[in-house]
């Protein structure tokens, strides 16, 4: 069995965003205004595990005044509770962190957003395509490079395969690159592919002269402030962690640890490890301007449509996309890795954040067509979301209409 299959299968979810599912459910209400609820809170996050996921933690923070917890178990074999101050990798959220690092540069004048990858990495992407492609369009992802982890992993084997395998970036670049396009450069919809920020990490290299992870770690990490964030150095998580059980919707029963993992496969499309505090913090201080002036903010703001690896077609910027709830916008990103998901976003003013993790992924059913049939675990999510990004403003009929199923780029697939 391929995880191609179990992509497209995914893939058939109801097109519907989180968005127009929200926005039916609840009038639009002040998330300022919305103060945090920590009963309610406390209640949500509970009620993901009671619904049947292992283990869970989230942070709220609404100007001075934060809120954080967990729910369920971090082992199920052992029973070790699940911490708030866990460290967990954050998947595909690394894209925002290597956008912002690029931007960096933008504001120097080491690059320029619309000028061709070819000129700064002509040996990789040479000729016509090269030219083609702007920095922006990996950024955006509309280059239209296919994605390199269909081709790392073409089987459920090889899951296990790759687990302690160190991929040169250069091979990730060329897997993606060597695969059939998924379409013109510049061309929209674009599609969603982690080739994309391979390559900016690569570019990255180019114009700094040090490494993408060390330059990152100095220039984004310490600036802001993030204390457990990170490029891990070896295949384990580091600091008190929880596991993460890939159930790929029942093929592994049980659901299978991928904890232990040598995440060089992702690199800077999705190899971080991080704490739902200090995505919090990264997404306030970037929000409110602090990371990059305005122009560049604005610029990490200007969306175009792409399919997400669900098959919805969703907004997306620069390493980052909006979300419109019942109390306004709030701009983030989602990441899945083998086990693990993540949620964080902050409003437009940096004023609210959320952020919250999960050890379990895949766990629905598939119905006779081959779809994932919506699972309590969803419905949960979705409340304790809602909760989080809009306090006691959220009204009863929102907080119990929606399954979180289809959120993003990377939810609601196997693939990475």
């Amino acid at each position: 069995m391929t995880i191609r299959r179990y992509s497209t299968l995914a893939s058939r979810l109801a097109a519907a965003t989180l968005a127009a599912s929200l926005l039916a459910a609840a009038p639009a209400a002040a998330a300022e205004d919305g103060g945090l609820d920590r009963q309610r809170l406390r209640q949500t996050i509970d009620a993901i595990h009671e619904a049947g996921m292992y283990g869970t933690y989230a942070n709220v923070m609404d100007g001075r005044r934060s809120w954080k917890g967990a729910a369920g178990v971090a082992d199920i074999d052992t029973r070790r509770p699940m911490r708030p101050e866990m460290v967990h990798r954050a998947g595909s959220i690394t894209k925002s962190f290597v956008a912002v690092a690029v931007l960096q540069q933008v504001g120097k004048g080491t690059i320029e957003l619309d000028a061709p990858i070819g000129r700064y990495l002509p040996d990789l992407i040479p000729g016509e395509r090269g030219q083609q492609i702007t920095v922006r369009m990996l950024l955006n992802h509309t280059s239209h490079i296919a994605n390199h982890t269909d081709v790392l992993f073409p089987t459920i084997e090889s899951l296990d395969a790759n687990r302690f395998r160190a991929f040169p970036p250069e091979e990730l670049a060329r897997a993606g690159l060597d695969a059939p396009a998924t379409g013109q450069p510049g061309v929209t919809p674009g599609s969603y592919s982690n080739t994309n920020y391979v390559i900016a990490g690569l570019l990255l290299e180019k114009v700094t002269g040090t490494s993408a992870e060390r330059y990152i770690t100095d220039h984004v990490f310490r600036k802001a402030g993030l204390r457990h964030t990170s490029f891990p150095r070896t295949p384990y998580l580091p600091g008190p962690s929880s596991k993460a059980y890939e159930a790929l919707f029942g093929y592994f029963d049980p659901p299978k640890d991928y904890s232990v993992y040598n995440m060089s496969w992702a690199w800077t499309s999705g190899a971080i490890v991080s704490t739902m505090e200090d995505l919090n913090r990264f997404f306030r201080l970037l929000l409110r301007g602090e990371l990059l002036d305005a122009t560049l903010l604005a610029e990490m703001q200007k969306t175009v449509p792409i399919q997400s690896f669900s098959g919805a077609v969703i907004d997306y910027g620069l390493g980052i996309y909006p979300l419109d709830l019942p109390c306004g916008r709030f701009w983030g990103h989602d990441g899945s890795v083998f086990g693990m998901q993540t949620f964080a976003f902050s409003t437009n003013d940096g004023g609210r954040q959320f952020a919250f993790g999960t050890n379990l992924r895949n766990y629905q059913q598939l119905d006779e067509n081959g779809r994932p049939v919506p699972h309590a675990i969803d419905f949960a999510l979705g409340n304790h979301l809602l909760e989080a990004a809009c306090g006691p403003d959220t009204g009863t009929a929102a907080r119990t209409a929606l399954p979180l199923q289809a959120i993003g780029v990377d939810g609601g697939t196997a693939t990475p």
